[in-house]
Order: structure tokens, then C-alpha cells, then sequence
């Protein structure tokens, strides 16, 4: 696709051509001021992923309600059920964003289509290697985490469930990715808060059983997950296909391209490695605290549920930089796409840092949702009073993990999270040979967020993103591009 167009006019001789040139079509996410684009991208991806906390409150709370056993069960699924979605929606899928911003950065519209039908291909592979291995491995895992008994059998039962259908949350991170690409956050966003709506619906009506719905535990909790999902895929799949969306995914007659999946790969599964390595960090520092108590453990359980609500906001910035990046990378900005990735990070640790603050100051505004038992509460506020204000920190990181996916060079804040799992390992170790309390713990997991975040963020610094490394952090006027993309960011 040409993005000058012109038109040849004689000269005064009569003989000599001119070629008038017109301006090149404006691209509110290469051309648009910084921070206000952010803000405009990121506020519908913040309004749905409130919604998807207010799921987070809504099931710990009603599974609160089942018992203390469930509670627990949750908080050893959790971690998995956090790799899932956190690889298909912000590794996978801002791989995908990428791919497609890059490639309509650049003006080539019909490689974006193609992207999004490979794109498609893998998050159905990757849906069914979650399932086959949870299904598989899952009882397995959970006991390793030092799930026991009652707890052990609701955790199993609640996974059976969820990841009987894993395809169905990947192939939605697929399609919301691929619309992110174009710098389309409305219709995803909207996805995210119907979603939210009907997963409190489904899931309190099955698990709790209301009304002639019989109680179905945490098996109907997670049967719920999947209901919302599924319609979801629907309604984006009617958008994709329908000609709607900018690209439309090109499946019939679709030859699997090695470099359409390298494209997606090459970002999309290196940054896999960051919530596998997240996952881990979290099932390691579980099955620590698992020797403390089932009490000990519910409480962090309340406490991981608000570090996943508040890492959401950070999510909602990181994502609507992806496309901004990937565009300015495309067009060759890349004064520009630093000066996104500075912006997003600064206003990500900003807003986490004061929500978890002003919880560790006052953690009966949380905690109180979730539980009435004094032991249970008392480990949870021990713990938000120490590691709430260092969520800030896993803010920063998280959104210069998205930049880099933007960039197609995520290898520092993977690397960073490297850093962080080692230091939860080693360090854990260390303390449960010589007697630490839960407390000690938790100050653990406190610095190791400070590192995570300041290591991920130098990672970007340090990256080179442009051919020239002096060129990247320049504040003088770059030269102007001649084939920036000719489409208008949809917001």
C-alpha cells in the first residue's frame, strides 16, 4: 500500500512534468501527543479490567463463603489460572499486538491479515497443550504446591473444569490481540467487562447454587469462566470476520507461513517465559507458606488477589503502548516509542504504587470483603502492610515488559523476571533452613518486587531498539518518514 500519493501536472514549458505530492495520511499513534494518546488507548482497558477485579472480589468472596478449605484450594489454583490468562492475553497475545502494529506500521495491510490468521492457529495449539497438560500433570502439581486433603480435592476440581476448556481463553486473547494490533482497545475492553459481568453471574449461580440451580462448588465457578468466555469469542469473531476490524484474518486457503509465525514467536513466546516464570516464582513461595498453615495461606491468597487487581491497571497502560510502540517502531520512531515506554512506566508505578499504599494503610478495606476469620485476616494484613506499597514496583515492570513487546525486544524483562525467581528460590531456602517466620517471608516477596521492577526497567534503558544505538535517545528532531501508515488509529 502506498502511503504518497501524487499527481503529475505540466510545467510552465508545457513539457516538464510536476509531480505534486500529497501529505502522507495521519496516524494518531506515530503523530498524536504522547501522554493524551496513552490515556485515550488505556482508559477503556482500565473501566474493563476494574470489571475483571470486581470478578477477582466477587469469586474469592463467594468462594469465601463455601469454607476456608475452598479458599485455600483457590489459592493454589490461582497461580495457574494466571498463567493462563496472563499468556494468552499479555505474552501471546501482546506478541500478536505487535506483530500486527509492526506490520501496519509500515503500511502492509495484508501482512497484518495474514498475522492474524497464524495468530488464530497458534492460540488454539497453545489451548490445547494447556489442556492436555493441567489434565494430565494438574493433580499432580497441586500436591506438589502441598494441597492436602479437602483442600487438594477442590483444587483438582476446579482445574478439571477450567482447563477441560483451556482453548476457549486463548483463542479470546487471540482475537483481542489481533484488534490491539490495529489500536482498536474498545471492543476488547468492552469483551473484558461483558465477560466480568456474566463470569459473577455464572459462577456465583453454579458455585454457590441459587435458586433451582443446584450447588455445584468450585466446579461451577469455573464453569462459569468458561460460559463468559466462550461469548466473548463470538462476538469478536463476528467483528473479525465481518470486515469490521482493519484486518480481517486471511483463513481460507491459509499456507502456514514459517515467517508469520516467527514474527509472533519471536516476541510472543519469549515473553511466555515471564508469566511461566511469575507462575513459578508464586507456586514456590506458596509451597513455603503451605508449612505455616492453612490460615497463613488463605490470607495470602487475599493478598496475591489484590497484586493481580492492581497489576490489571498496570496491564491497561502496558497494553496501549504496544501498538504505539509497534507503530513507531514500524515507521522507524524510535525517539518516539522510547518516550511511550518512559511514559507508560512512570504513569504505571505512579497509579499502583498509591492504591497499594493507601491498602497497606487501611487493610480492612480490603481484607473484610473476603473473610470474617480473625487468623485468616490477621496473616492478610500482616502481609499487605509489608509488600502493598512495593506493588508499584511490579507496575513499572510490568509495563516495561509490554514496551519491549512493542519493540520486538523482550528479552531484558524476561531476564529481569529470571532475576526475581532466583531470589524468591535462593533466598526462600535459606530462610526455611533457619527458622523464618511468615513474616520474614513476606518481606522476601516485598524485595523481590523491588527488583523485578528496577531490573526490567534498566533493561529497556540498556536495549538497543534502533539500527543506531546513539539515535534512540536523541532529543533532536528526527527526519521526517516517508511511508508512515496510512491508516487512522481506531480508539
Amino acid at each position: 500500500m502506498s502511503d504518497i500519493s501524487g499527481a503529475a501536472i505540466a510545467g510552465a514549458d508545457g513539457e516538464s512534468p510536476i509531480l505534486l505530492v500529497a501529505p502522507p495520511a495521519r496516524n494518531i499513534l506515530i503523530d498524536a501527543p504522547i501522554l493524551r494518546t496513552l490515556l485515550r488507548l488505556a482508559w477503556p482497558n482500565v473501566i474493563a479490567l476494574s470489571a475483571g477485579t470486581c470478578v477477582v472480589i466477587a469469586e474469592t468472596s463467594y468462594i469465601g463463603r463455601l469454607g476456608v478449605e475452598p479458599l485455600a484450594a483457590m489459592a493454589l489454583v490461582f497461580p495457574f489460572v494466571v498463567l493462563t490468562m496472563t499468556m494468552s492475553g499479555g505474552a501471546m497475545g501482546g506478541g500478536v499486538a505487535s506483530a500486527i502494529a509492526r506490520a501496519l506500521g509500515a503500511g502492509d495491510v495484508d501482512r497484518a491479515s495474514t498475522l492474524a490468521a497464524h495468530a488464530l492457529l497458534i492460540g488454539i495449539c497453545f489451548g490445547l497443550a494447556f489442556m492436555l497438560g493441567m489434565l494430565i500433570f494438574g493433580p499432580a502439581l497441586l500436591e506438589l504446591l502441598g494441597g492436602r486433603g479437602s483442600v487438594l480435592a477442590n483444587a483438582i476440581g476446579y482445574s478439571q473444569v477450567f482447563f477441560g476448556g483451556a482453548i476457549l481463553p486463548w483463542l479470546m486473547n487471540s482475537m483481542a490481540g489481533i484488534l490491539r494490533g490495529t489500536g482498536n482497545m474498545k471492543l476488547p475492553s468492552l469483551m473484558i467487562l461483558s465477560s466480568a459481568i456474566l463470569q459473577i453471574i455464572f459462577g456465583g449461580v453454579l458455585g454457590l447454587g441459587l435458586g433451582p440451580v443446584p450447588q455445584f462448588g468450585m466446579r461451577g465457578v469455573a464453569a462459569g469462566s468458561l460460559m463468559a468466555f466462550l461469548i466473548s469469542i463470538f462476538v469478536m469473531a463476528w467483528y473479525l470476520f465481518s470486515g469490521r476490524a482493519r484486518v480481517v484474518p486471511k483463513i481460507r486457503g491459509l499456507r502456514v507461513r514459517q515467517a508469520m509465525l516467527a514474527d509472533i514467536l519471536k516476541v510472543g513466546l519469549i515473553s511466555c517465559f515471564s508469566p511461566l516464570q511469575s507462575v513459578l516464582t508464586i507456586s514456590i513461595f506458596t509451597h513455603m507458606l503451605a508449612a505455616f498453615g492453612t490460615e497463613i495461606l488463605a490470607g495470602y491468597g487475599i493478598g496475591a488477589r489484590l497484586e493481580f487487581m492492581l497489576t490489571s491497571v498496570a496491564f491497561a497502560f502496558g497494553i496501549a503502548s504496544v501498538p504505539m510502540i509497534g507503530m513507531a517502531i514500524g515507521a522507524q520512531h524510535i525517539m518516539r516509542a522510547r518516550r511511550v515506554a518512559l511514559t507508560a512506566g512512570l504513569v504505571s508505578f505512579l497509579s499502583v504504587g498509591l492504591v497499594g499504599s493507601l491498602i497497606a494503610i487501611f487493610p480492612d478495606v480490603w481484607v473484610s470483603i473476603f473473610t470474617d476469620d480473625q487468623s485468616v485476616s490477621a496473616a492478610s494484613k500482616l502481609y499487605l502492610s509489608t509488600a502493598a506499597p512495593m506493588y508499584a514496583f511490579i507496575g513499572l515492570a510490568l509495563s516495561m515488559y509490554f514496551s519491549s513487546q512493542g519493540a520486538a525486544r523482550v528479552l531484558g524483562p524476561v531476564l529481569a523476571q529470571s532475576a526475581r525467581l532466583l531470589f524468591i528460590a535462593i533466598g526462600g531456602w535459606w530462610m526455611s533452613t533457619h527458622g523464618a517466620s511468615a513474616a520474614n517471608f513476606f518481606v522476601l516477596a516485598a524485595s523481590s518486587m523491588v527488583l523485578l521492577g528496577v531490573l526490567s526497567c534498566l533493561s529497556v534503558l540498556l536495549t538497543r531498539w534502533g539500527p543506531k544505538r546513539a539515535s534512540t535517545w536523541s532529543l533532536q528532531p528526527q527526519a521526517p518518514n516517508l511511508t508512515p501508515a496510512s491508516l487512522t488509529s481506531e480508539t
